[in-house]
Order: structure tokens, then sequence, then C-alpha cells
């Protein structure tokens, strides 16, 4: 599994430059013109999953992979990633240019009932094609978002999350996406690896206050927008492991290393695994190994 690209490995490779309000863990947001961040034309980049959010306005061909599907740009589009969806950009043609802005959870927190919002609701693949009136409606508020970023005023912050919600509503009005196409040839395995990121960047448990947010197959299959049924047909297929056994197996690994390593009580344990009730992850625990998290600990 790839490191998640973080805002620091952003600032790091982009502008050598670690602005100070992300030094201090606040609410972050920054604007850029893609022409001056953007790779090769015609370079794919890797499938990657970011801890921030991040608004592109895209002019210029590209191809949106994601999971079992491609989403194709024909000449200019509005795309919004979050930090529960690893995808990859396919870039075509020589001509790439459009702005783009990155913001954290905590500058996304501040803006009411945000997380309600479709474009961030789990399972949604949020890319719009625009035509030439569209395209100009953005780049203005793009514009106007470069140049608040550098004036001195104190509730700038604000005037930044009242841009972004403009994108944001603006967005929303357009149609889907349409030219989606779903893939069959290595549809299984690129839906088994997200799986299996989506699982595995849940670990490890460092805090009886950290809780594992995805536990049921329905979770998972929201977050990669597809069926339950599919989901559980790609994992049949690639590790002859239904999607539950999947899970269970890597919850049932992680009680273990902290039954072993760490003095919380087996309540604390279950909570942080997604149990409510300590007795349900002492029957999980039991029938898994025929023994409960008490005995288990102390032998």
């Amino acid at each position: 599994m790839e490191k998640v690209h973080t805002l620091k490995d952003f600032y790091k490779n982009s502008t050598n430059c670690l602005p100070e309000n992300l030094r201090k863990d606040v609410g972050h947001f920054n604007v850029f013109k893609m022409e001056d961040y953007i790779g090769k034309p015609t370079k794919s980049v890797p499938y990657s999953r970011k801890d921030y959010y991040k608004i592109s306005l895209i002019i210029g061909k590209n191809i949106y992979h994601y999971a079992d599907k491609s989403i194709e740009v024909k000449s200019a589009g509005i795309s919004f990633a979050n930090p529960m969806i690893p995808y990859k950009i396919e870039r075509i043609g020589e001509s790439q240019r459009g702005y783009f802005c990155v913001f954290t959870e905590a500058f996304l927190n501040q803006i009411p009932n945000i997380k309600e919002y479709p474009i961030f609701k789990p399972g949604s693949f949020p890319i719009y094609n625009l035509d030439e009136e569209q395209i100009e409606e953005f780049r203005l508020i793009f514009e106007q978002m470069s140049a608040e970023i550098n004036v001195d005023y104190a509730f700038k912050y604000d005037f930044l999350r009242a841009l972004v919600q403009q994108v944001i509503h603006k967005a929303m009005r357009l149609s889907p996406n349409d030219n989606i196409q779903k893939h069959t040839h290595s549809a299984n395995n690129r839906i088994t690896s997200l799986f299996v990121e989506l699982l595995e960047r849940q670990f490890p448990i460092e805090s009886p206050l950290q809780r594992m947010k995805l536990r049921i197959p329905a979770d998972f299959a929201g977050h990669l927008s597809i069926h339950i049924n599919h989901l559980n047909r790609a994992l049949k297929t690639v590790t002859g492991k239904t999607t539950s056994q999947l899970i269970q197996e890597r919850v049932l690994q992680e009680s273990q290393t902290l039954l072993k390593h760490t003095d919380w009580n087996i309540a604390e344990i279950g909570y942080a695994l997604g149990f409510d009730d300590p007795s349900h992850f002492t029957s999980f625990f039991r029938r898994a190994l025929q023994t409960t998290p008490k005995l288990f600990r102390e032998i």
C-alpha cells in the first residue's frame, strides 16, 4: 500500500516551503494555477489517496480512474477529491491549464452542514464536464480566491470559505458527468486494491479514542461507489474470501495486537474496533478463537 500523500508532502514537493498555519495544524486553505504544478500531459498519475480536500478546474482533456470506472473530461471539468477517494488521473493532450485549491478538514468543518452536501457524500464521484460559459464562471471564482489569499484582511478565510461554497453550489447544479465507462478486464483487481487500502489505512489503532469508521461491507461499498454484491463478487474472485471475512480477519488481527501490546481494557479495545457493546466484541473474539479476550491476554 502506497503512503498517503499529505499536505506537507505537497508543499515539500511543489514549493519547498511549509506554510505557518499548516505547521500549527489549524484550518488551512490555498489556491494555485494548474500550469505551475502539472506534470507531463500524457503521464498517468498513480493511484493515491491524499489527506486533504482538493477542488480542481481543469481545462484540457483528462481521464479520471476510480474503482471499476473511468470518467472522461473531454475539454474542461470541475472535480472534487476528498480523503476517502483513491484515484488517478490520466492527462491527455498538450494543453493543460486551470486552477486548483487545497484545504484541510478543519477549514471545511467551519462551513455549516458541508458534510451533508452530495459532493462530499460517500460513494459520490463528483466530476463534471463544463461548457465555455461554465468555465468562465468557475475561472472568475478561482481568480477571486487567488487575489484574496494574498490580502492582509482579518476575515479573509471566511471570505475564502464563501468562495468555496460558491464553487460547490454551482457544481451541484450541473448535470452529472455521463462519460463513465465501466471496465471488466482489471476491475476486480482494482476494486480489491482500493478495498484493501480503505481497510488498512484504519490501522494501526494507536489510541482508545481512535475508532474504525468503516466497519461493515456497506461502508466500503458506499465509499467505492459500487453495490455490495459487486464488491463481494470482486473480492471473492481475487481473494477467495467475502467482504465480511476480510474485514473480520483484519479486525481480529488488530484485536490480538491490542490485547498483547496495550494496557487498554476490553471495552476500550472493543470500542476502538467498532463494537458498541463489549459483549459483542467478546462474542466475536470467542467465535473466531474459541477463547475470550480476557483469557487470551492472560495466556
